[in-house]
């Protein structure tokens, strides 16, 4: 049975374990087995710094015991996703494990800029005087096919027209 790295700032949630908990049986239901970060065991007697050392060198670990990665994007704190969920999608792909990721607003980042800060509708510069990305895609091109769909769900679905690939 493939492994799915489950990644995603839903280990934030105060329903964690729960969240996690439904997308290992939805990873069940399309014949996978899901791989939730709070999954691995850690010893929190240490220092604050040595407990998040553990926590990274753990997900790490899953990481590379996944076959494939499936990532939530959606918008952690802000407008872009969890920047520990950038972290995971990047190592997967250098280790060239296949990420599908999903996020809830699949539109297009410069109209998401626009309306979350209240800019005119040709405006090429955020509030902050920097360039808007604006190449048609919902997330920065560094993701360009990697988000593709909009629930963990449909994303799955998609991972299992594609299985025979990975097998």
């Amino acid at each position: 049975m493939l492994k799915i790295y489950l990644a995603g700032p839903d280990v934030f949630e105060c329903d964690a374990k729960a969240q996690g908990t439904q997308l290992k049986k939805l990873c069940r239901q399309y014949g996978f087995e899901g791989l939730f970060p709070l999954d691995n065991e850690i010893d929190f007697d240490g220092t604050a710094y040595e407990t998040a050392k553990a926590i990274r060198e753990a997900n790490i670990k899953l990481i590379q015991k996944a076959d494939i990665i499936m990532a939530n994007l959606n918008p952690f704190r802000g407008l872009e996703p969890d920047s520990g969920t950038v972290y995971e999608v990047g190592y997967a792909t250098a280790l060239n494990k296949p990420v599908f990721a999903y996020a809830k607003d699949r539109s297009q980042m410069i109209e998401r800029v626009r309306a979350a800060q209240v800019l005119s509708s040709d405006a090429t510069l955020c509030q902050e005087g920097k360039i808007i990305e604006d190449f048609g895609l919902s997330h920065n091109l560094m993701m360009i096919d990697i988000v593709v769909a909009s629930t963990a769900e449909a994303t799955l679905a998609i991972i299992q027209k594609r299985s025979e690939v990975f097998l």
